[in-house]
């Protein structure tokens, strides 16, 4: 073939969910994500040649089946759509930690999308790609839902619940803000964890979320930081998984007597992450991660301002 280089896409990791915003609302974050090389290939459809975990080193928990990789099962919708005759063989390196609560699957999904479109002779809009990464989303977490998607794809805080999609929201947000991620060394499986959650709730309880989400995206929209502070907040979703992430409870209560806006879980977690000024992230932070390890977790942590990049073709 003329052209048979590799191109390599970056995603980002992400937090889904923001805790008022279950499966509607996203955020991405800066210095964690996952690579995708791709190139063409004479025989038809995808292969995966590789993929290596954060070490460097072939990943041991990972299928290369082309049926059953978030990366591949999006690259060939996407390939497959526009019907060239050739194939793709795939390269992944995994950044992000399994079963986190941090998008691992969606990164990988849109890496993926992001490396492929590059190889066309007429890539689509990066708001086009995004129906072709919800396609490796929905095998890894058995539903779809865009809030780790959207944000890994176009960054930032993004709007997109179903009724929407395959449209997103990207929402502005004030320069000052940034988050906290932690990540404890634990693992929760995202789909367990959706067949977990109760099918009926109060009205009541229903209501009082609503203002919670509306009353943050006013919030966000104003810079109105007592906004954020009094709405950042789940009482849906977030008592039911807590408990499958002991540290869980200290780790709130200090982020959030150190000034942190609100704090929850990442996705179904075991990530944990805070919203707060720019100015205490770094404090939150190191609180935050003294009081993973005294309930005795290893720790990952990072530290994003709000409109952090989404993803991008990192070499050519």
């Amino acid at each position: 073939m003329s052209n048979n280089k590799y191109i390599t896409a970056f995603a980002p990791a992400s937090i889904g969910n923001v805790a008022v915003g279950f499966d509607m609302l996203g955020l991405a974050i800066d210095g964690v994500g996952d690579r995708v090389s791709a190139r063409k290939t004479e025989a038809q459809g995808v292969l995966i040649k590789e993929i290596y975990d954060h070490n460097g080193q072939p990943h041991q928990d990972l299928s290369r089946e082309a049926d059953k990789n978030t990366a591949s099962i999006s690259a060939n919708a996407l390939w497959e759509s526009r019907g060239i005759e050739c194939g793709i063989e795939l390269i992944i390196h995994k950044g992000i930690p399994l079963q986190s609560g941090m998008g691992s699957s969606a990164a990988s999904a849109v890496a993926g999308v992001v490396a492929v479109n590059a190889l066309l002779d007429e890539p689509l809009e990066k708001s086009k790609l995004l129906s072709f990464a919800l396609k490796g989303e929905e095998y890894a977490s058995g539903g779809v839902h865009a809030d780790n998607v959207a944000p890994s794809l176009i960054g930032g805080l993004v709007f997109c619940p179903l009724n929407m999609l395959p449209e997103i929201l990207s929402i502005e947000v004030p320069e000052n803000l940034s988050s906290v991620l932690i990540h404890p060394n634990l693992f929760v499986n995202t789909a367990e964890s959706r067949l977990s959650l109760k099918a009926n709730y109060s009205l009541s309880d229903m209501l009082q979320q609503q203002s919670y989400l509306a009353g943050f995206l006013l919030g966000v929209k104003e810079n109105n930081l007592s906004l954020i502070k009094g709405n950042l907040k789940d009482i849906i979703v977030e008592p039911q998984r807590s408990s499958a992430v002991p540290c869980f409870d200290k780790m709130k209560k200090v982020a959030i007597q150190n000034g942190a806006f609100g704090c929850s879980l990442s996705g179904s977690g075991p990530s944990i992450f805070a919203i707060c000024e720019s100015k205490d992230a770094m404090h939150i932070e190191s609180v935050m991660m003294e009081t993973c390890k005294k309930e005795g977790y290893d720790c990952q942590s990072w530290v994003s301002k709000l409109n952090s990049p989404g993803a991008y073709v990192e070499s050519n």
